[in-house]
């Protein structure tokens, strides 16, 4: 299996790629975008009156006028307050509500690439991968555009128009505040080409962090088993200090910007009353115009400060943009048909496989399967039982050697048809959060309830489906009711039921039952195979001795294939394997059907 140090992470989109994919998410909404940059323009054009007013009374202050001569300009400053913050208000609203509607949009192409992706790219990647894509970067961009990109954009667009106003008070002056210029850029400069590295290694060591933790919980039995608490804590605190390193490195890094923005802004401030002091004296000016060119000024300061307060966070943002990207701009599946199956044989021809190139767990594997026959894998814990069953389900591609379903080799039959042709059922299922009807309609949607009941009574479900508070419309899945890990199985096959493929694959999806739901379970499961092509990886050996051939599996070879009574004459391994069981079974006292092999 690929190791956490040789995953092969999904894709992240470049600079370029990302820009193109947010213009194409934009293209439908484009009256949208104009109505909202008009009235956010609108709002700081406003905000411009407001220190030219202060300017005009600072003037009439100095030629002595009367006290009533100010009551106009006061009215005018009242009132382009209330239509800035108004137009500002309605702005953000419109600006909140665009990029939310774009970022549905994608979180939409996302989630549709990430479900078709097949399971051997996930497993290479490490699900935290996709797990801190879906789930934190999506959470960093919905709250750059609730809170980061409105504020943004409105102190570029307030930057802006306020340099246009200084230039409308005196060109002078303008070119005065335009001093602070060249230290705010190379600042920035300097601060993208270090931030920008460092904000895309932070979400990649979050994926890394995330990976690790979901590794110690879904691995949690294995954890308590071995007694490997300690390593695997000191696992997760290694990639949690590293990612808290990383953040004090970016802190450090913004510390270091805000002081060298400080100075430009003194700069600037300096350079505007210098530049009025020598006009004034000259006459070339007025006290009231170099007041003005200072309030627009310093006007900027807040727009500047929250566009670099909060560009560290867009980055962040972006960062995460471009890995949502790299998902959404992966290939769709392919709308070609393929070959249409004959039948539902399985065969498998020279098959061998690796999860790391020149370490193979599958040794040319030779295997027919006839349409409606049941195949039983056995074998001892990493003899290839489940590898090979992901193979013939299409979850890996084989190392080499070729894979048919159908008559049809596995690699001319996309995804879809494959989906729809094989199901495979595991030991880890996964209830869905809603209602149990819903569940269910993930396999048939449009399925009538009756239907519904159906494969719930067919399965031996429908007792306790029933006794339900809401029968099949109870929720279920988390914080709802809490399905036991028998019914979340019986769940499993009766989506297998629903779905109806002609081909079903058991990966010991009786195994997490105990005992006690052993035998209830097989019940459910011979029901759901009835009629299909079939294998199963047996937990229990009762099983294998149901099927009409057992491959006896070990060190990635078959090497052994009969009937249950026929390699228990052949007195090799699987007769070794069956007394071994039994001797265990009577030693316990326990029942043979309900015995784990």
């Amino acid at each position: 299996m690929t190791t956490n140090d040789e995953r092969v992470l999904l894709p992240t989109a470049s600079g370029p790629e990302t820009r193109t994919a947010i213009l194409a998410l934009l293209r439908p909404y484009r009256s949208r975008a104009a109505v909202t940059i008009l009235t956010l323009g609108l709002a700081s054009t406003a905000g411009l009156i407001g220190p030219l007013m202060m300017g005009h009374i600072v003037d009439l202050v100095v030629d002595g006028n009367p006290a009533s001569s100010m009551t106009t300009p006061v009215v005018i400053l009242l009132v382009v307050a209330g239509m800035q913050g108004l137009l500002t208000a309605i702005g953000f609203g419109f600006l909140t509500s665009l990029g939310e509607t774009m970022l549905a949009d994608l979180r939409e192409q996302v989630v549709d690439r990430a479900l078709n992706l097949p399971l051997a790219q996930i497993e290479a990647a490490g699900s935290g991968d996709l797990a801190s894509r879906v789930g934190g970067d999506v959470s960093v961009i919905a709250n750059a555009v609730r809170n980061v990109f409105p504020i943004l954009i409105g102190s570029v667009l307030t930057i802006a128009l306020t340099v246009g106003g200084l230039a409308v008070v005196d060109w002078r002056f303008a070119l005065a505040g335009l001093c602070a210029a060249p230290i705010q850029l190379l600042t920035l400069r300097w601060y993208l080409n270090r931030s920008t590295p460092l904000f895309a290694r932070q979400r990649v060591l979050e994926g890394e962090r995330a990976q690790k933790l979901l590794d110690a919980v879904e691995g949690s039995r294995t954890v308590r088993a071995f007694s490997l608490h300690q390593s695997k804590t000191a696992m997760v605190e290694e990639r949690s200090q590293t990612a808290l390193d990383w953040s004090f490195i970016v802190l450090a890094l913004r510390v270091r910007f805000f002081a060298r923005v400080n100075t430009a802004e003194f700069v600037g401030v300096t350079a505007i009353l210098l530049a009025g002091f020598f006009l004034v004296r000259a006459d070339a000016s007025t006290v009231g115009a170099t007041t003005a060119a200072a309030l627009l000024f310093h006007r900027i300061f807040d727009p500047v400060a929250g566009l670099l307060l909060n560009f560290d966070e867009g980055q962040n943002a972006a960062s995460g943009l471009a890995r949502l990207v790299g998902i959404a701009r992966l290939p769709a599946a392919a709308d070609s048909q393929p070959p249409s199956m004959k039948d539902s044989s399985i065969s498998a021809s020279g098959v061998s496989f690796a999860y790391t190139p020149g370490h193979d767990v599958l040794y040319d594997v030779n295997l027919k399967i006839a349409p409606g026959e049941r195949i039983s894998l056995v074998g001892a814990s990493g003899a290839g039982k489940t590898t090979l069953a992901k193979l013939l389900a299409g979850i890996h591609p084989p190392s080499s050697g070729e894979i048919q379903l159908g008559g049809v080799p596995h690699h001319q039959a996309n995804s879809d048809l494959t989906g729809r042709r094989v199901s495979l059922v595991t030991q880890e299922v996964h209830v869905f959060s809603g209602s149990l009807a819903d569940d269910l309609r993930l396999a048939k949607p449009g399925a009538s309830n009756q239907e519904l009941e159906n494969a719930l009574g067919k399965v031996g479900a429908m007792a306790w489906a029933e006794a339900l508070p809401l029968g099949v419309n109870t929720m279920v899945g988390e914080g709802a009711f809490r399905l036991t890990a028998s019914q979340a199985q019986q769940l499993a096959l009766a989506r297998l039921i629903l779905t109806d493929p002609p081909i079903a694959i058991l990966d010991e999806a009786t195994a997490e039952a105990g005992s006690a739901g052993a035998r209830i379970l097989e019940r459910s499961a011979n029901v759901a195979l009835e009629g299909r092509t079939a294998i199963v990886v047996a937990h229990r050996l009762t099983q294998a001795r149901q099927a009409d051939r057992i491959l006896m599996m070990d060190n990635g070879r078959i090497i052994e294939t009969g009937t249950h009574d026929e390699l228990l004459a052949a007195q090799g391994s699987y007769a070794t394997l069956w007394a071994a069981w039994s001797d265990s079974r009577a030693t316990l006292g326990q029942p043979e059907a309900a015995g784990p092999a």
